[in-house]
């Protein structure tokens, strides 16, 4: 039998500064040219009055934590729930964290997960499942 190396509690973080060629980069891979994020004249008379990071560049670094640290490479991402709750703004340090919730009877991963700035003001929150990659069997599991 496999063992999972996975436990209930366990998380992993990537952080990054987010600057204004990544929010330029990113609406010009995404198509998303919001002035939002690309129009600082237009973005100063807004709600956040100035420039923003896309939402969704954010939540990229969750996705950054759950392919890469915790399950790692190999992982597969079900499903995605966010609550964009404070604007990204231009030269914040974010900080996505995520952390197992659950493992179901197959081996699939419930993970809260979260966006938090320098200052520790949460930016977004939500809850990913994900099939985590397949373990290698070794010798002791035959």
């Amino acid at each position: 039998m496999t063992h999972s190396p996975f436990t209930v509690g366990q998380s992993a973080s990537f952080t990054k500064t987010v600057t204004e060629t990544d929010v330029v980069l990113f609406a010009g891979i995404s198509g998303d040219l919001n002035p939002a994020h690309v129009d600082e004249v237009s973005a100063k008379q807004s709600m956040f009055k100035g420039r923003v990071a896309h939402g969704i560049l954010g939540a990229s670094f969750i996705s950054s934590v759950l392919g890469m640290q915790l399950p790692g490479p190999g992982s597969i991402y079900l499903s995605q729930d966010l609550k964009f709750l404070k604007p990204i703004y231009f030269n914040d340090t974010v900080t996505a964290t995520v952390t197992i919730k659950e493992i179901d009877r197959r081996g699939r991963i419930t993970l809260d997960t979260s966006l938090t700035n320098q200052d520790g003001k949460q930016l977004i929150s939500g809850e990913a499942h994900v099939q985590p990659p397949r373990q290698k069997k070794t010798s002791q599991d035959a």
